[in-house]
């Protein structure tokens, strides 16, 4: 398990194809079972090993790399183990280059999360989440991301679920609600679903 700099908090990351490793991130947040990981990848291409796509290449392209999550219909090649109660996952391609060269570093995606314990707020800075260094194989301190006195900078990645043709739901507002609800309703036409 490793804490990462992203675009919008730290994170902890590890690869998503390992079943023992997703389990420790779970084990390390106190995180129910039954609450979903991201993954993430490098590049927007990559997007199409992992799920099956049902909008516009134009469409993530505007919305990745970026603060936001989408979430759309697994494929099989992704690992089984992870998030296994859903037919669903979410995928990240932040906008921050030290992640997505990680990322094209590793043989397939990362499991990507918020480095926090379960419940508690998003961290700006790796002296924020002290209590989980012990159980951290590397922590990667990047200074601290955004305005630390900022509320809006820890709310993380707006996640919004394209997994229906032509709709959208918006599953966390995150902090690029108002840009990706422009870009999904006026440039592309979806139509928000009631989650």
């Amino acid at each position: 398990l490793v804490a990462v700099p992203t675009d919008t908090v730290y994170g902890v990351a590890c690869l998503a194809q390992d079943s023992d490793a997703v389990r420790s991130i779970y084990s390390l947040k106190g995180r129910n079972g039954e609450k979903p990981l991201a993954i993430c990848v490098g590049d927007v291409d990559q997007l199409y090993r992992y799920c099956h796509v049902n909008v516009p290449d134009e469409l993530l392209r505007d919305l990745l790399p970026g603060p936001v999550t989408l979430v759309l219909r697994r494929s099989e090649e992704l690992n089984k183990g992870l998030n296994p109660f859903t037919s669903l996952v979410g995928v990240r391609v932040p906008n921050y280059p030290f992640i997505r060269e990680l990322a094209r570093a590793c043989s397939g995606p990362l499991a990507l999360t918020s480095a926090n314990i379960s419940c508690q707020g998003s961290t700006l800075a790796v002296s924020e989440f002290q209590d989980l260094w012990p159980q951290l194989s590397l922590i990667i301190d990047g200074g601290p991301i955004g305005d630390i006195q900022s509320p809006e900078c820890r709310l993380g990645s707006t996640v919004v679920d394209l997994s229906v043709s032509g709709k959208f739901t918006i599953v966390r507002p995150g902090c690029a609600l108002a840009s990706t609800v422009e870009i999904l309703r006026q440039k592309y036409g979806l139509t928000p679903e009631s989650p």
